[in-house]
């Protein structure tokens, strides 16, 4: 097998996305995924509006703190803030690497209602070239998986067919220098308890390593993003689960499927309150640190960095000091949990779930998510 080219800029990737303290803002939603979260906000899904929605993300002061990557939308890789200055070179200024979601959304699968698998192999080498010609250093592709126990799902096939997914897009990110983030998000979707959880997520999750062996693609040069073990959203056992038992169920369920090779597992954080993924992710550490784990565990989280700091901003550039402040000062909140050491009163505005019911497949036209 001929060497890659980009072996060297890859390990270096790898390295700095997963040094201590830090972890990875989630700013990737496609046009109509911000467009809903936009909408709640009664603001209107412009070009420019996104825009100053990811200005105020990219250039909050002191993100860098807590910031090692931030992974982009296609549309803000290439765009500015106010004055004309790329996004790129902001954050290359703040060493934070520039990531990209390079899926193009879910496709239904025809003979398992409720069932997807992901878009965007077809010219998915070119992309990856274009990307890293623009600054990108690193990758990410989503698929999504439903439990929903009475149907069987998710189905062995479509496990199957999202890890080969997975596994091709890892290769071909990595052939063009790009670090790949593989993330086979299981959704909080339904009323299955934490035990449920667990085991398909090591389904998942084993399927997945499996594939990117069964590819040759070197698990040392990518990351996983997989959501924490918990019950479904509707579950009876979700109001009792704690950040102790999440971190417990988490870390035996990765220990049992992810290679030690791999240099980090940065979750997601799937519709959890900003408050909850901070905790979480502080007991995960505290555990980790105990039991010695060999990951960086990290965060690359979106709604729970954002959603604060989005409602303060509203649209308005009188809001937008204050609201970067709210960005800053979540950031680094996850970044203390990420060395186990978040404690006292969250900065976030509340507790409030931020589950979101359209982020797997709901039927009719194919959703970008």
């Amino acid at each position: 097998m001929t060497e890659n080219p980009y072996l060297t800029e890859l390990q270096t990737t790898a390295k700095h996305l997963t040094q201590r303290g830090k972890g990875i803002l989630a700013a990737d939603e496609s046009t109509g995924t911000i467009g809903k979260r936009l909408a709640i906000l009664s603001l209107e899904n412009t070009p420019e509006t996104r825009r100053a929605l990811r200005e105020m993300l990219v250039c909050a002061p002191g993100n860098d703190e807590a910031y090692s990557g931030m992974i982009l939308f296609q549309e803000t890789l290439y765009q500015t803030d106010s004055s004309g200055k790329p996004f790129v070179s902001i954050l290359k200024e703040k060493n934070i690497l520039p990531g990209i979601k390079v899926d193009t959304g879910l496709k239904p699968v025809p003979e398992s209602p409720g069932e997807t698998t992901t878009d965007g192999l077809e010219d998915l080498s070119n992309r990856c070239a274009s990307y890293y010609a623009q600054g990108a250093r690193f990758a990410k592709w989503r698929a999504a998986l439903r439990i929903d126990v009475n149907r069987g799902l998710p189905s062995d096939s479509v496990v199957h067919e999202n890890a080969r997914e997975l596994a091709t897009y890892a290769a071909t990110a990595q052939s063009e220098g790009l670090l790949p983030i593989v993330e086979p998000e299981i959704l909080i979707d339904g009323t299955h308890g934490q035990e449920v959880s667990a085991a398909v997520a090591e389904r998942v999750i084993s399927a997945v390593y499996d594939a990117l062996r069964e590819q040759n693609v070197p698990v040392e040069l990518t990351l996983l993003k997989p959501m924490m073990i918990m019950p479904g959203v509707s579950s009876e056992e979700r109001k009792n689960v704690t950040p102790d038992i999440v971190a417990v169920e988490t870390l035996r369920v990765m220990k049992k499927v992810v290679p030690e090779q791999v240099p980090g597992i940065m979750f997601l954080s799937g519709g959890m309150s900003e408050e909850e993924a901070t905790k979480n992710l502080n007991a995960l550490n505290i555990l980790a640190e105990k039991e010695k784990a060999p990951w960086s565990l990290s965060f690359s989280f979106g709604r729970a960095l954002q959603h604060s700091a989005m409602k303060i901003w509203n649209g308005d550039k009188n809001n937008l000091e204050e609201a970067m402040q709210m960005a800053s000062e979540v950031a680094r909140a996850n970044g203390r949990a990420q060395l186990g050491k978040f404690e006292g009163k969250h900065p976030s505005s509340g507790s409030e779930s931020l589950y979101e019911g359209f982020r797997g497949w709901r039927g009719g036209a194919p959703k970008a998510v």
